[in-house]
Parts: C-alpha cells; sequence; structure tokens
C-alpha cells in the first residue's frame, strides 16, 4: 500500500487504444508514473504529449523482458491481446508486481489464477468492462436478496450511428470481439454451472426507448457463475447490439464456417468495417428472488457516453474499460483490497469502487466523460 504522497509506478503492456486510455487516466492524476512497453514503436507517438508518461519497446512474447522492465514498478497492466496472458502474468509473477488485465478470455484467466499460489502480490484479472464492473455491480445487488432466482447481465459497446449492414463499428479489439463470438459461454442453468453456446440465446432488449438484440457470448461473466453456483436459479451474460447484427455474425461464423478462421475473419472485419470514436456503452443487470419473502426484482442501468478527458477524445469503450482498470489499481494502492493473491471482481466492495476517481465512470444515470 502506498502513502498518498508517492507516486507508484505503473507498467502498461500493449500501447493500443485501451492502453492509450490508461496512461491517459493514470498519468493524469498525478499519483502513477507511468511506462508503456510495445514491440512496435509506432504505437507510441501516441503517448508523446502525457506528462509522467515513459515508453520502451519491449516484445511482448519474450517473458524474460517483460520481467526485467517489470521489477522497476509496482503494478503491471496488460491490455495486450489475449493470447499473450499467460507471458504477461508470468512476468509480473516472477517480477512480485501487481498485476491486472483486461482479458475477456477464460482459458487465459484460469492460467492467471493458477500462476497466483504462493504470489506475493495481488493478481486482479478479468478488470474491464465485461468481464470486469459487470460482476461487481451484479454481485453487488445479489447480496441484497436472502434467496436469488435470476440474474441477468447485459453489456453493449455500440456506435452511436451505425450505417451498415452489420449494425456494428469497431471500437475496440476485434480479435477480443469474436473470441466473444466463438468460445463457449458460462452460465448457470436451474441451479448448475454449465455452458452455453456463443451467438444463441436471442433476446429482445430494450433500454430508454431503444430497441436492441442480446445474445450469449463468451468471457463476460468472468468468475461470478462459480461463486454464486447453487445460490442462483438462472445466471447469464449476453452482449447486447443493435437488431440485425446477430444474423450476420452467424452466417460469417456458423456458416461460413469462419469459427476454425478466426484471424481471416478479424482482417475481414479490420478491412471492411470502420472504428469509430461515437459511441455508447450499456450496462444492464437485473436480479429478481425473495427479500423478507416477497418476490422482488431490482435493476441496475447505465449509459456511458464518449467525450473528452485532458484534451483527448475519448471513445466510450476507452473510458469504461481503462476507468474500470485505473479503479482497481487506485483500490489495491489505497489498501482496499488485499495486497496478495488472486482477487475476484466480486471481491471488489461496490461502493468503493463507485466512488473511486476512476470508477465513478459508472455511477448510475447518463454521464459523458465529462464528468469524470
Amino acid at each position: 500500500m502506498a502513502k498518498k504522497s508517492d507516486v507508484s509506478k505503473v507498467m502498461i503492456c500493449g500501447g493500443g487504444k485501451i492502453g492509450q486510455m490508461v496512461a491517459l487516466l493514470l498519468s493524469d492524476c498525478g499519483d502513477y508514473a507511468v511506462t508503456v512497453v510495445d514491440k512496435d514503436k509506432k504505437q507510441f507517438s501516441k503517448f508523446k504529449k502525457m506528462k509522467n508518461v515513459a515508453t520502451e519497446i519491449v516484445d511482448l512474447s519474450n517473458q524474460k523482458a517483460i520481467e526485467k522492465v517489470a521489477k522497476k514498478h509496482d503494478f503491471l497492466i496488460s491490455t495486450a491481446p489475449f493470447f499473450l496472458t499467460e507471458i504477461i502474468a508470468g512476468a509480473a509473477r516472477n517480477a512480485g508486481t501487481h498485476y491486472v488485465d483486461l482479458t475477456e478470455d477464460v482459458a487465459a484467466s484460469e492460467t492467471v489464477k493458477k500462476l497466483t499460489k504462493g504470489a506475493k502480490s495481488a493478481f486482479i484479472p478479468q478488470s474491464g468492462l465485461a468481464p470486469g464492473f459487470i460482476s461487481i455491480a451484479a454481485y453487488h445487488i445479489a447480496q441484497k436478496f436472502d434467496e436469488l432466482d435470476e440474474v441477468k447481465m447485459r453489456v453493449g459497446a455500440l456506435a452511436k450511428y451505425p450505417n451498415n449492414a452489420i449494425k456494428y463499428n469497431l471500437t475496440w479489439s476485434t480479435a477480443g470481439l469474436i473470441n466473444e463470438y466463438c468460445e463457449p459461454c458460462n452460465a448457470v442453468v436451474d441451479g448448475k454451472l454449465t455452458k452455453l453456446e456463443p451467438l444463441e440465446g436471442y433476446e429482445h432488449f430494450t433500454l430508454d426507448g431503444m430497441n436492441y438484440e442480446c445474445f450469449n457470448t463468451s468471457g463476460g461473466l468472468g468468475t461470478l457463475a462459480d461463486t454464486l453456483q447453487g445460490k442462483v436459479r438462472d445466471l447469464n451474460y449476453k452482449s447486447v447490439r443493435y437488431p440485425g447484427h446477430l444474423q450476420v455474425m452467424r452466417f460469417l461464423i456458423n456458416d461460413l464456417n469462419m469459427k476454425d478462421k478466426q484471424d481471416m475473419l478479424v482482417k475481414i472485419l479490420d478491412d471492411a468495417i470502420p472504428a469509430t470514436k461515437q459511441d455508447v456503452v450499456l450496462v444492464y443487470v437485473g436480479v429478481s428472488g425473495k427479500k423478507k419473502g416477497q418476490y422482488m426484482q431490482e435493476t441496475y442501468a447505465v449509459k456511458v457516453y464518449a467525450g473528452e478527458i485532458a484534451g483527448q477524445e475519448c471513445s466510450a469503450i476507452q473510458i469504461t474499460t481503462a476507468g474500470s482498470a485505473c479503479a482497481v489499481i487506485d483500490l489495491v494502492r489505497e489498501g482496499k483490497l488485499p495486497q496478495k493473491g488472486f482477487i475476484k471482481q466480486e471481491d471488489i466492495n461496490f461502493e468503493d469502487f463507485i466512488q473511486n476517481r476512476f470508477g465513478r465512470v459508472y455511477a448510475p444515470g447518463e454521464i459523458t466523460a465529462k464528468s469524470v
């Protein structure tokens, strides 16, 4: 735990969109000195104007190289692709550095959990939006019930102005997106932990008068299914999209057999679908069950919009994902989370998180980045 006057050193593995946002938030607050590492020096141009941010060329597939730099830092956060998680987490383990990541990949997170046995630092994987904050919010509400019936978790990262047949614009990692669409989805059904097929479980979804569709995607539950198994009848996570998106993705992934050609599908989408910073993130949690013998429902819903932070235009998915990760780092720094071992998202106190300077972006109500 750092003193308030101390500057904590943070190493960011990956200089992409989310790495950029994490660096901006942490460096701008004045309590952190940041080093961004990546093997591609072209990524570093976006960090030149940031105060308290250094850059260093490091091959993120080389654990020893990462470990050497990590030893000089208090925290290591991975914003790199999920397939590098084991290497980066292993480097943090050997360096004795607190570790945070944003991965949605279930297998990668299980690997991180195994690495934490006997660790002298904190390991908090899946610290983004979903997995991440969605589990903190869902568990917070679930604890208010005497008996749980159903927990619904819904998240959408959407363009504000979609104008193509896929009804989608790229706002974050395309590889991560396709991974979520192809891997099995953890859930609790009739009280039992199970795996559901991705791109199934279609539902119509309405929020603030807008119509959406939602369907099963992988990774969003984090560890919550294990935590609530035997305590809830049904628990599931689904991604929210504009109507029509699911049909196109089923055609691409199932009918054209692109599930086994994910690299090809990522390239097709990256080449054909424009990215946007004009986006909105929807977060919805609905919990039903019994309170004092009465069947009740409680809901949490928030929209977060793109906006400007520290003079830079930032997308909603950058703000929410990086905001969550930075809040987790802050809470470890302040001693509000354990200083070693594996920490689940649902171990994080909702009120501590939502009152944090970075976590308050999720405060209930429609808010923009300018309120951060």
